[in-house]
């Protein structure tokens, strides 16, 4: 690789902080009071009672909040939320000189309409029901067939609760059928690998839906009553109970079938004589004169408009994914709201979703409408408010996959014949996302390791990409006849930054670009370049 540590801390110094840009004024419709939220209507009728609500907020906390997001920050950041990756510079540069007012929506509207959102809200999806296919190699054999399923349902714009109703329910097949055992090439797309990666134990098939479904973290009662917890151990046990029956078919084997006892509904508590039968988190009686499974009325229970927990816990995730941190934290442990918590707010989401048919895309609608999401991140120190007021767009890592599907975008780059999926153990996208896992942090909190930075600065990725003679968007760039320097920079810009560059980073790339002498050089300088940008902290979040 060529030394480009001569003019790499020049450059850094523009480039280490956010763009501010110039704001372009929204209408965010009338200032008002109250904290009350339409429980119905349109998006974006949803998206300006958000508006009003936090409003209200600010006026109460003297918070003023951060400038709207210029076109380009939020044509990244919509990008990334909904698709996962940047758009391309053609695609950038598109939406930058569209004149239309309701561009935004438009803009929304089209990758909700998108094959790039499908593959993304199928991986989102997977990630929340199946976590082990990334560590476990057994169940990452399973995950095709599983995200087979989610993106039929996907696809087919299901409900959230006929997609978790399809989790809870799915029908194993009797003794000897090929119905239980998700290992059989011969088996229809399904969500029975849930169960194969939870080792088909109640105990584990319950603490994970209260935690992804509900947003109750029962687990902690599973041994013993907590004494600050809400959940005793007794609740526990008769939530898992409406699993007592699932069970591996055969002794320890791992890859044998799942087999369902119908009518077994109560189980002992491990450690004790004590038998709980099947029961619902605050005591609603269970009507098993319905001659229905256990799983089945669970599924009922869960996704029944007058469940407390269901919409919320919902709501709840999707406001995270956006923002990075939920309404309540933690996201998925609803329990207890402290007082930087939103429960006003999340309890009218949640009610016009039930009132939507749990359609996950209206609520994306109305929360990338929203004055919230439309906030800028560039804010200085001194006006940093509180972060659960939402007044700055908050700062967040972008997820490993983000990050490379994004300099596979920005580069023109691939690993390989198309887009090669996660479970792939030898395609650099899975060496990528293994060195980029990021172990559970937050989002607003992660940090960059010394390898990954190493990996970002000097890695064969961003070697090859940054190549004339291996990178296509560099190539394409450097050699295309019709630009000159300033339009070669702003296109790269466009390409890795989803903006145009200010006036002194035009002055300062251009510069030094058309100090060399030669073509040669002229193009190893745009090389060096495109380096920087794809290595600036603006490249490695969403902000």
């Amino acid at each position: 690789m060529r030394n480009r540590w001569s003019w790499v801390g020049a450059a850094f110094l523009v480039m280490c902080g956010f763009p501010a840009g110039e704001a372009s004024a929204a209408d965010l419709g009338p200032a008002g009071g109250g904290r009350s939220v339409a429980p119905a209507g349109d998006a974006k009728a949803l998206a300006r009672s958000i508006d009003a609500y936090f409003r209200a907020r600010w006026d109460a906390a003297h918070v003023r909040p951060a400038a709207p997001a210029d076109d380009a920050e939020y044509l990244r950041r919509v990008y990334l939320d909904l698709v996962g990756k940047i758009p391309t510079a053609a695609e950038a540069r598109d939406f930058l000189d569209d004149p239309g007012p309701d561009k935004r929506a438009r803009l929304v509207d089209g990758l909700l309409d998108s094959s790039a959102y499908l593959t993304r809200a199928t991986e989102i999806y997977r990630a929340m029901l199946l976590p082990e296919a990334d560590s476990d190699a057994q169940v990452r054999g399973l995950a095709p067939t599983f995200e087979a399923w989610l993106r039929k349902r996907v696809a087919d714009d299901a409900g959230y609760d006929k997609i978790v109703r399809e989790v809870l329910t799915v029908k194993f097949g009797s003794r000897g059928r090929r119905g239980g055992n998700a290992f059989d090439p011969r088996a229809e797309p399904s969500p029975l690998a849930y169960y194969v990666a939870k080792e088909a134990k109640p105990e584990n098939l319950a603490a994970n839906a209260a935690r992804v479904f509900l947003g109750l973290r029962l687990e902690c009662a599973q041994c013993h009553n907590h004494p600050f917890a809400q959940w005793k151990r007794e609740e526990f046990w008769g939530m898992a109970a409406f699993f007592a029956g699932v069970g591996k078919q055969g002794k320890d084997d791992g890859l044998g079938p799942i087999r369902e006892l119908p009518n077994l509904h109560e189980l002992t508590i491990p450690g004790t004589t004590r038998i709980v039968p099947a029961s619902f988190l605050g005591g609603k009686a269970v009507d098993w004169r319905s001659r229905a499974g256990g799983r089945e009325l669970l599924a009922d229970w869960v996704t029944a408009p007058d469940n407390p927990y269901f919409a919320r816990a919902a709501v709840n995730r999707a406001w995270a994914r956006f923002f990075g941190v939920g309404l309540i934290e933690p996201f998925d442990d609803m329990t207890d709201a402290g007082p930087e918590s939103q429960p006003e707010l999340l309890d009218a989401l949640a009610r016009a979703f039930r009132e939507h048919d749990y359609d996950l895309k209206y609520l994306i609608r109305a929360i990338t409408a929203s004055r919230p999401y439309a906030l800028t991140s560039a804010v200085g120190r001194s006006e940093l408010a509180p972060a659960h007021l939402f007044a700055a767009m908050p700062v967040r890592t972008l997820s490993p996959d983000q990050l490379f599907d994004s300099l596979v975008q920005a580069t023109g780059i691939r690993a390989g014949p198309g887009r090669e999926p996660f479970f792939d153990g030898d395609s650099a996208r899975s060496r990528f996302l293994e060195l980029f896992a990021d172990r559970d942090e937050r989002p607003t909190e992660g940090q960059t390791s010394i390898l990954q930075a190493l990996a970002l600065m000097n890695g064969r990725l961003i070697t090859d990409a940054t190549s004339v003679a291996t990178g296509d968007t560099l190539a394409a760039v450097a050699e295309v006849p019709y630009l000159d320097t300033p339009g070669r920079i702003e296109t790269l810009y466009l390409a890795a930054l989803a903006r145009r560059p200010r006036a002194d980073e035009m002055s300062l790339m251009s510069g030094y670009v058309d100090r060399c002498k030669t073509e040669s050089d002229r193009s190893n300088a745009l090389a060096d370049v495109f380096w920087a940008l794809l290595n600036s902290p603006e490249f490695r979040f969403n902000h």
